[in-house]
């Protein structure tokens, strides 16, 4: 009986170690030229180091985040600009403020946001808490007169009372200007959903078709990883826009916009962008500072000519354009919907 109770473990033993070669072996096939040069120059969220983010706390950014009384009029919530049903855009070219009146730029996506090393398209914010108390703030889009005025309003409501005294217990006031943006921004940081060029980044090369593998050569090829890299594929530097053609030459937009020029009054920042990151891109038109280009291949044309003077032939953007929509990813449903109508 001992005999044959050790031969099963002998036996199940040497299972196992062959189960084990023949994983090692599946996991260790050589990756092609491609996929070693595309995981050089870009990080899968897989990657991402965890981020450790209280429940509690998101939910109550989440609440702030779809709360219209966020604004003077309480005609905008943060969604309105950055609509969690069409990947964190509103598909405008500049959107409307608590007044009615448009924004000088572009709204851009809350999706991925938080992986930016800044924020704003003049780069002002440092992170997606900074960024969330500015527009509540500003008297084109939020206009709420000052943050003393937004904290007494936030106190006189029930369930902030609750949800702020339960998310940040120690202290004699929890509802703060510095809590409402710490919250949204709790919020903002689960938005990091998983696309198909994650699963591509993580070794399955054949989550990509040929078309998408010859765009993303193209991609490299012709410079765009110079900007648009890592793992928000863009978001973390400054850029200007229009290194080799003025770029209003080639968006045809009606308004020159200075940038970063217009914050510093620097002559070097003129036309000085923050690099977009192209996560969700496909979802995401209108393009640019301005939302003046609403093609996707369009873009892909002038960025080309205006950033790196290559003329890209038809084919090269539509490979590109085919790359470009494997960073489609999606939030879930749950996070979607407003707390006020569960």
């Amino acid at each position: 009986m001992k005999k044959l109770l050790f031969l099963g473990v002998l036996g199940l033993l040497i299972s196992c170690k062959k189960e084990g070669k023949s994983t090692e072996a599946a996991t260790s096939q050589p990756q092609s030229d491609l996929f070693q040069r595309a995981t050089t120059y870009f990080t899968s969220i897989s990657a991402k180091p965890y981020e450790e983010i209280d429940p509690d706390e998101a939910m109550l950014g989440k609440m702030l985040y779809f709360d219209k009384r966020l604004s003077k009029k309480e005609n905008i919530s943060c969604n309105s600009c950055h609509d969690l049903n069409t990947f964190g855009v509103d598909n405008l070219p500049t959107s409307p403020g608590d007044d009615g009146i448009t924004g000088a730029r572009n709204s851009p996506t809350v999706f991925h946001a938080s992986l930016h090393q800044m924020q704003f398209w003049d780069g002002r914010a440092k992170d997606v808490e900074e960024q969330a108390g500015g527009p509540i703030l500003n008297p084109v889009e939020h206009n709420i007169p000052d943050e003393a005025y937004l904290v007494e309003k936030l106190q006189k409501i029930e369930i902030y009372q609750k949800w702020f005294s339960k998310v940040y217990p120690d202290v004699d006031q929890p509802i703060t200007y510095a809590h409402i943006t710490k919250a949204i921004g709790a919020f903002e940081r689960k938005l990091n959903p998983k696309s198909r060029f994650d699963d591509y980044l993580d070794g399955d090369e054949s989550a990509f078709t040929d078309q998408e593998k010859r765009g993303l050569t193209a991609f490299m090829d012709s410079g765009c990883i110079s900007c648009h890299n890592g793992i928000a594929v863009g978001g973390q530097l400054m850029q200007k826009f229009g290194v080799y053609a003025d770029y209003w030459s080639l968006t045809h937009c009606e308004t020159i916009d200075n940038g970063l020029f217009d914050l510093t009054q620097k002559e070097g920042d003129k036309f000085i962008f923050k690099v977009p990151g192209l996560r969700n891109v496909a979802k995401t038109a209108p393009y640019l500072h301005d939302g003046s280009i609403e093609s996707l291949e369009k873009v892909i044309e002038i960025m080309a000519k205006a950033q790196t003077n290559i003329v890209l032939d038809a084919g090269q953007i539509s490979d590109i354009a085919a790359f470009l929509k494997t960073l489609t990813a999606d939030i879930s449903e749950a996070d979607k919907k407003s707390p006020f109508s569960i």
